[in-house]
């Protein structure tokens, strides 16, 4: 009887730590606690005249894309460090050629050695789905490409999904609907490239036929135009710069309200991990066409590797590329299993 009082009372204690947890990620990330601002509120109007349209009710925010120019906005504060999140709904049917952007950028400022962080989701022909790519450059390092891709779990046409940056000191980490899907950590190797300096959250929608489906294989169609891509839920909740003294209007980015997370915990480890697994489709760490040697900063996990192998032998196996018609069996939602 005791033995089994025992297991009992640890079972319990597991699931209270568990649903503790949970309580606590979704507290901290969830819009509910973070303070939503309207457009005049935080942001500017980039470039794009017409085809940015702010909506009546002053939170969100249209971007299209015509023949004749994208559009974008950005924040009216410089930023260092903190949490950056919008909800997004991107252009359906064919988007080939078509990137939206929402990212980090001081390269008005540091034209030799700018930072950037971003999430880019690209385009595709019909019937095939959008995919979403991060990266990160410090001090100027865009000749080190640090990409990663992945598709997705759903279609992001069709509904709103927030999108989130986690940027402190020592780590980055990107969310899609609260699931981290990538951190990205200040080690010694990556010391020097690591974005350090204050920076304008920035989001756009543009044309880039020349690379982004199947490396520029497809093109902008502008008979499917005006794409157009919808923001709303703007979050903009970190440690506000002033643009010429460059003073920190706050100490830390938890001295802004305390809802902001600090880390990854186990649990979202594992959601993270679930996710790699199934929606990686690219990281330069295992790029051996690319890199002889991967860049020092990587931490290079064998499980990871050998997926990425299988899906592309050329790229991630360094095998000579062969004439004719590669398939691979993709994810596809119906392995909408949890993450």
């Amino acid at each position: 009887m005791g033995c089994y009082r025992n297991r009992l009372i640890l079972s319990l204690l597991l699931i209270f730590c568990i649903f503790k947890e949970i309580i606590a990620f979704s507290g901290v990330i969830s819009e509910n606690k973070l303070p939503l601002i309207s457009f005049d509120e935080g942001y500017s109007h980039l470039f794009g005249d017409d085809n940015l349209m702010v909506l009546r009710d002053g939170k969100s925010v249209l971007l299209s894309l015509s023949e004749r120019t994208g559009s974008g906005f950005m924040s009216q504060d410089l930023y260092l460090h903190g949490f950056f999140s919008a909800s997004i709904k991107l252009p359906a049917d064919y988007t080939a050629g078509v990137v939206v952007a929402f990212y980090m950028s001081n390269g008005d400022m540091y034209e030799s050695n700018h930072d950037e962080i971003d999430f880019e989701f690209l385009g595709n022909i019909r019937g095939k789905e959008w995919r979403v790519q991060t990266n990160v450059y410090g001090n100027g390092s865009t000749s080190v490409g640090r990409e990663e891709r992945y598709t997705l779990w759903f279609d992001p046409s069709e509904e709103f999904h927030r999108y989130s940056i986690l940027w402190t000191e020592d780590q980055i980490i990107f969310y899609v609907d609260d699931v981290p899907i990538r951190e990205i950590r200040r080690t010694a190797a990556m010391i020097r490239d690591f974005p350090s300096k204050p920076m304008t959250l920035y989001s756009t929608i543009w044309d880039a036929s020349t690379w982004a489906t199947n490396g520029g294989k497809y093109k902008v169609d502008y008979r499917y135009a005006p794409y157009v891509a919808e923001f709303s839920d703007l979050v903009l909740h970190g440690c506000a710069v002033d643009p010429i003294e460059r003073s920190r209007k706050c100490d830390d980015i938890a001295s802004v309200d305390g809802s902001i997370p600090s880390g990854i915990t186990p649990l979202q480890k594992i959601k993270m991990a679930n996710y790699r697994k199934k929606y990686l489709t690219y990281s330069y760490c295992y790029d051996k066409s690319r890199y002889k040697l991967p860049p020092s900063e990587c931490v290079l996990d064998s499980r990871e590797a050998d997926r990425l192998k299988r899906f592309d032998p050329v790229t991630f196996g360094g095998s000579k590329r062969h004439r004719g018609r590669r398939h691979h069996r993709g994810t596809t939602r119906n392995d909408k299993a949890s993450i």
